[in-house]
C-alpha cells in the first residue's frame, strides 16, 4: 500500500482508486510511477516491461493511464499487422481522426514522424504522452528500423513522449543484433499462491459468504496450482466449476462449513477439468452438458484406456472399423456380410468346425490391403473415391500403432495388416461415427444401419 502513497503530481483520490484496482501489484505500480515521474516533466524515452502471461502488465498499465487521466495510445501488435495500422492507431488516439487521415496508403516511418511533428506544433503537449505496445515481442518480425525508432521516438519527434513495451520475453532475447537505444527494464514476477488466493477470492458470488468462496478457491488452487499459474485461466476454471461445488449445498445435504464433504464431491470433477486446462474449445454450458453425458456413459466406458478417446479424421474411423472387421471375421464371410445380394447360403455349412471358436480369443488375423478397401467402400456406401488421401490415412493409422503391418516393407504389390485395437475401442469409434452421421449426414443413415448390424454380430 505504501508504494502508491507518495507520488507528487497526482491526486491522492486518484491514487486511492489505483490501489483498490491493483491488488498484489502495488509495488510494481509504485515503481512504474516513479519511472514515469511527474506528468509535466520529461520522462525517459522508453520503458520495457516484461513478465509471464497474466502477470498483470497490461492491467497495471491501463489502470494507471485511465485513473490518472494520462494521454496515451494503446496498440496491440497482434491487431496492427502492418506499420500503416500501427501509425494510424497512434495518431488516432493522440491527435484524432484528422491526423490519422493525413497518412498515405502505405506510409513510411519518415511520413509518420513528419505528421507527428506537425500535430505537435499545432497542439503542444502539456504533459507526457504515452504509447503502450502490447505483445511487443512481435515487433522483432517487423521492419528492422521500426523497433530502434520506437525506442528513441522522443528524440525523433522532439516531443515529451514515452514508449512502453509490454512483452512476455526478457530484453536479452528481445534486443536486436544491430544495436539500439537501451530502455529502462521493469520485471513483473508471477503471482504467488497466496496472491492468487487473495485475487480470486474477490470474485466471490454474492449469494455465498466470503469464507465459503475462499475455501473453494483454496481447493481449486490445491488442484491446479502445480500445472497452471495463469490468473486468467484460473479465474475461468473457478467460474466454471463453482456451480458443481455448490450442488450439495443447494440440495441441503451439507452446510457451508462441511469443507471435507464438499471437497469429496468436487474432487473427481476437478480432475476431469485438468484435461482441458488452457483449452477453450467449449463454453461453460457445453462443458456442463459434456460432463452430464460422460456421467451417463461412465458405466459403458469404464476400463477403457486413455488412447480410446483419440481423435481421428472422419474416413480414418471408417478405415479402422473396416480393419477390425477384416481381422476378426473370416474372408469367406465377406460376401454374406457386405454384399446386399449375396444369394442363399446354408447356415449349417457356413462355419467350419475350427471357426466356431470366438475369434476374439484367437486374436486378430492378417488381411491384404485389397480386402480392407473393399470392406471400407462397402461401409461408406462407395461415396468416396480411392484417392491418395485414403492411402495416406492408412499409413497414419500404422504410425499411430492402431494398425500393424505384417508384410515386409518391400512387398508393395499386396501389403498385409492387422488391427491392433480392442473391441471397446471400436465401439467407442462407432459411437462417434454414428453421432456424426445422425447430426451431419442423414443420407448416410441407411449404410450406417448395416454397420450397426456388423457391430452387433461381433458381440
Amino acid at each position: 500500500m505504501s508504494a502508491l502513497s507518495q507520488h507528487p503530481g497526482h491526486e491522492e483520490e486518484k491514487l486511492q482508486r489505483v490501489r483498490e484496482q491493483l491488488p498484489c501489484r502495488e509495488n510494481q505500480a509504485g515503481l512504474l510511477l516513479s519511472l514515469l515521474g511527474q506528468p509535466q516533466q520529461y520522462s525517459y524515452p522508453s520503458i520495457f516491461i516484461y513478465g509471464h502471461r497474466a502477470s498483470g502488465k497490461s492491467h497495471v498499465m491501463q489502470v494507471l493511464l485511465k485513473e490518472l487521466e494520462l494521454p496515451h495510445a494503446t496498440v496491440s501488435c497482434v491487431e496492427c499487422v502492418s506499420n500503416s495500422l500501427l501509425f494510424e492507431q497512434v495518431l488516432l488516439s493522440l491527435f484524432g481522426c484528422e491526423a490519422a487521415a493525413l497518412l498515405a496508403r502505405t506510409p513510411s516511418l519518415s511520413d509518420f514522424v513528419r505528421i507527428y511533428r506537425q500535430q505537435c506544433s499545432q497542439s503542444p503537449a502539456t504533459q507526457t504522452r504515452y504509447i503502450v505496445m502490447e505483445k511487443a515481442e512481435l515487433l522483432r518480425d517487423a521492419d528492422a528500423n521500426l523497433l530502434p525508432a520506437l525506442l528513441r521516438l522522443q528524440e525523433l519527434v522532439e516531443d515529451n513522449i514515452t514508449v512502453i513495451l509490454l512483452s512476455e520475453i526478457s530484453w536479452d532475447k528481445f534486443r536486436p543484433n544491430t544495436g539500439c537505444f537501451e530502455p529502462l527494464l521493469l520485471h513483473f514476477p508471477d503471482y504467488s499462491k497466496g496472491e492468487l488466493q487473495q485475487i480470486l477470492s474477490q470474485d466471490r458470488h454474492p449469494s455465498y459468504s466470503a469464507e465459503f468462496y475462499s475455501s473453494y478457491v483454496n481447493i481449486l488452487l490445491g488442484v491446479f496450482y502445480s500445472v497452471c499459474r495463469d490468473l486468467r485461466e484460473l479465474r475461468h476454471l473457478a467460474a466454471l466449476n463453482f456451480s458443481k461445488y455448490c450442488e450439495p449445498l443447494a440440495e441441503g445435504k451439507v452446510k457451508e462449513t462441511d469443507t471435507h464433504k464438499l471437497w469429496r464431491n468436487i474432487e473427481p470433477h476437478l480432475k476431469k477439468a485438468m484435461q482441458t486446462v488452457y483449452l477453450r474449445e467449449v463454453s461453460s454450458l457445453q462443458w456442463e452438458q459434456m460432463q452430464q453425458m460422460e456421467e451417463k456413459e461412465a458405466g459403458a466406458l469404464r476400463g477403457l484406456s486413455a488412447h480410446t478417446h483419440v481423435e481421428l479424421p472422419y474416413y480414418s474411423k471408417f478405415l479402422l472399423i473396416a480393419a477390425y472387421l477384416a481381422s476378426y471375421n473370416p474372408a469367406r464371410a465377406d460376401k454374406r456380410f457386405f454384399l446386399k445380394h449375396h444369394g442363399k447360403i446354408k447356415k449349417t455349412n457356413f462355419l467350419k468346425k475350427n471357426e466356431k471358436t470366438s475369434n476374439h480369443l484367437l486374436g486378430p488375423k492378417p488381411f491384404p490391403l485389397d480386402r480392407l478397401l473393399a470392406i471400407f467402400y462397402s461401409v461408406v456406401d462407395s461415396r468416396v473415391a480411392p484417392t491418395a488421401s485414403i492411402f495416406s490415412q492408412i499409413s497414419s493409422l500404422v504410425t499411430l500403432q492402431l494398425l500393424s503391418q505384417v508384410s515386409h516393407d518391400d512387398q508393395l504389390d499386396a501389403p498385409k495388416y492387422k488391427c491392433a485395437v480392442s473391441l471397446d475401442f471400436i465401439c467407442a469409434i462407432s459411437r462417434c461415427v454414428l453421432l456424426f452421421v445422425l447430426t451431419h449426414d442423414l443420407n448416410g443413415l441407411n449404410s450406417f444401419r448395416e454397420l450397426t448390424f456388423y457391430s452387433v454380430f461381433l458381440h
